[in-house]
């Protein structure tokens, strides 16, 4: 399984962090990540505020399964640091220049362990689908079949304590 998340313990929370190297420059890769109809494409909500640090965020599913629900920016450094608070967890974007492309690092700050092989797979999917919209391709598999294929392998890259919370009612992979 290529490009799989890592998970570390920081204090009471997690750290699960992925590492795309991908061949676009940083600026388009900031529009893909902070843009709304960009975000549209792979980001598993729909946001509504304004990326400025101190701004009020609400996320929304576009398929209507479960409430909306709230975050924060924390912090915003055009082109290279987006953070902000989803729900319980903090989600920070980095993006880093290198020759042919740039490196972006997705930290999500876990409050609870046993959601992290679900919310791997889920960002590992969504880091996949926002390659997909860069390179100007479209997906060949619908949404939530590749998180069903990815989360028997985050399960057992984890462990079964980080694999104790499935997916919120309704969210649960169609056949």
């Amino acid at each position: 399984m290529t490009g799989i998340g890592s998970l570390e313990q920081a204090g009471d929370r997690w750290h699960l962090r992925f590492i795309r190297e991908l061949s676009h420059p940083r600026e388009k890769v900031w529009r893909a990540v902070t843009e709304h109809e960009h975000l549209a494409r792979w980001f598993p909500s729909i946001i509504t505020g304004e990326w400025a640090v101190g701004g009020k965020l609400v996320f929304t599913d576009p398929e209507g399964r479960g409430p909306a629900f709230e975050g924060e920016v924390l912090a915003y450094a055009p082109p290279a640091v987006l953070e902000f608070s989803w729900g319980l967890d903090v989600i920070r974007l980095e993006l880093t220049e290198r020759d042919g492309g740039c490196t972006l690092v997705l930290l999500d700050t876990l409050e609870e362990l046993g959601k992290a092989a679900r919310d791997g797979a889920g960002w590992h999917e969504c880091l996949d689908l926002l390659a997909v919209d860069l390179d100007g391709r479209g997906e060949t598999w619908s949404p939530g079949q590749k998180w069903a294929e990815l989360h028997p392998g985050y399960v057992a890259a984890f462990g079964p304590e980080a694999s104790t919370i499935g997916p919120p009612p309704g969210w649960e992979p169609k056949p």
